[in-house]
């Protein structure tokens, strides 16, 4: 795996740190690209959900109480899932945009330990916010995703109930164990 990605800036770190924000502005800044949060969305409906069964499984769902009713270990898996499925698509995207010629800023999740592979680390930013942030706030944003998870949660026999679920799932993934890695 070793590329150089000599005009490619990654943004990697925890929720509500600010790398859309900054990504942006980068960009904005040094007329670059941007590589916005989840952009390898593009690349989802040709996606085969045995090759990348984490990034299709909300593509092909039926029912989305199943997503709001797993439990903290299966939404763990699946977003550890996720990243490993992302950072294939993410790797094969760059690699393009890469060779454009301008600089090229990334919302990414990309491991730390894949980024020391793939480029220099004066190419990586990591940002983070106090964990309890993105757990506490995740539903303060007007995204229509975090929306549309607020309203379904509300639509349970037991709101109540279903969000505490729901925010045992954003504590172990926003645990102070991953926030230290």
């Amino acid at each position: 795996m070793a590329m150089n990605f000599e005009n490619v800036y990654f943004v990697n770190g925890t929720a509500y740190a600010g790398k859309s924000t900054l990504v942006k502005a980068l960009a904005d800044r040094y007329d670059g690209i941007a590589c916005e949060e989840n952009f390898q969305d593009s690349l989802l409906a040709d996606l085969s959900s045995t090759e990348f069964p984490n990034l299709t499984y909300t593509r092909d769902l039926q029912n989305w109480s199943e997503f709001i009713r797993r439990t903290p270990d299966e939404y763990e898996a699946w977003i550890n899932g996720c990243i490993r499925e992302c950072t294939i698509l993410e790797l094969r995207i760059l690699d393009e945009l890469s060779k454009e010629g301008k600089k090229v800023f990334v919302d990414t999740n990309i491991p730390p330990e894949v980024l020391s592979e793939i480029t220099d680390k004066e190419h990586v930013l990591i940002m983070l916010a106090d964990p309890d942030i993105s757990i506490n706030r995740f539903f303060d944003r007007p995204d229509k995703e975090k929306q549309f998870l607020y309203q379904l949660l509300m639509q349970e026999e037991n709101p109540d109930k279903a969000l505490d679920n729901f925010r045992e799932c954003l504590k172990r993934i926003n645990s102070k164990e991953n926030y230290n890695k």
